[in-house]
């Protein structure tokens, strides 16, 4: 489910920014870009997302902006020297020309300048943990404001299914008496066959039945309200709706397969296409 989340925690010196994004997986694939300062909290700032989030690709930014004394830099002299000298022999082997300026040149090489990193006390890191949950209880109620929109468009979806399945009675009785029908119009064609009247009625009735679509309607009927149960029952169904929408899938299909009547043909489709938008919304809830 997508989410974002973002606060910013002041200290004297510097401000931190948290960002947490989150988007659609089936599973947590969390990736974080945590400043320095806070790198040996990685492993703590990663179990607090893993406990709230739980699933979905989540990123989470951790920035530091100073505003108060600058953070000392020094250069590394020996960095330099060797630099200076691999340059000096690269130039003598390939016969090229010593760089104009040294100083440019050197100071933009990996290294040369250090950036001393203080470390952070506990008064600190309570401040940016407090923040990081801030930020996570932010993304959550973004999540929960789709989470809503959500929840509407299943109801739609699933009541659109039901009231399709209330057209499928309309052709009912027309579908049986069709294909009876059909078969005694196709046996009155055969006129030097004999046939027992009986036994037919016997075979008819037989085939009516493998025909029959009443227990295919009753089970979607069924799957339809589990599932709008299960959207009431509490958090974390999304896998389970899967489940369901997978059933409602089976039966869609069975029903289509056995109907063997156009207009009935029609309106599996329909239900066919709001099933699969509720199956491309079912990967967004938890």
């Amino acid at each position: 489910m997508t989410g974002f989340g973002k606060v910013t925690a002041e200290l004297p010196s510097k401000k931190v920014t948290i960002e947490i994004k989150s988007l659609n997986s089936k599973q947590l694939d969390l990736s974080t870009r945590i400043s320095p300062v806070y790198r040996e909290k990685e492993m703590e700032i990663r179990n607090e997302l893993a406990q709230s989030i739980i699933r979905g690709k989540v990123e989470c930014n951790i920035f530091i902006e100073n505003i108060g004394k600058e953070i000392p830099t020094k250069i590394n002299l020996p960095v330099i020297e060797s630099y200076y000298e691999q340059i000096k022999n690269i130039s003598e082997t390939l016969s090229m020309p010593l760089p104009s300026d040294w100083f440019q040149t050197l100071l933009r090489m990996p290294e040369v300048v250090k950036t001393e990193i203080s470390e952070i006390d506990d008064s600190e890191w309570i401040i940016v943990k407090n923040a990081l949950r801030d930020a996570v209880r932010s993304l959550i109620d973004f999540r929960k404001q789709e989470g809503t929109m959500l929840k509407q468009i299943f109801e739609e979806k699933i009541s659109s299914i039901a009231s399709l399945l209330i057209q499928v009675d309309t052709y009912e009785s027309e579908r049986i008496e069709k294909i009876k029908a059909r078969i005694m119009e196709n046996l009155n064609k055969l006129t030097e066959i004999q046939f027992d009247q009986n036994r037919f009625e016997q075979e008819m009735i037989y085939y009516i039945e493998k025909l029959d679509v009443n227990e295919e309607k009753t089970r979607l009927n069924n799957h339809l309200k589990y599932f709008i149960d299960t959207i009431n029952d509490k958090p974390g169904q999304g896998k389970k709706l899967g489940f369901i929408a997978q059933e409602i899938g089976r039966e869609i299909n069975t029903l289509g397969s056995k109907s063997n009547h156009a207009d009935i043909q029609k309106i599996v489709v329909q239900m066919k296409d709001e099933l699969e938008q509720i199956k491309e919304q079912v990967l967004n809830v938890l």
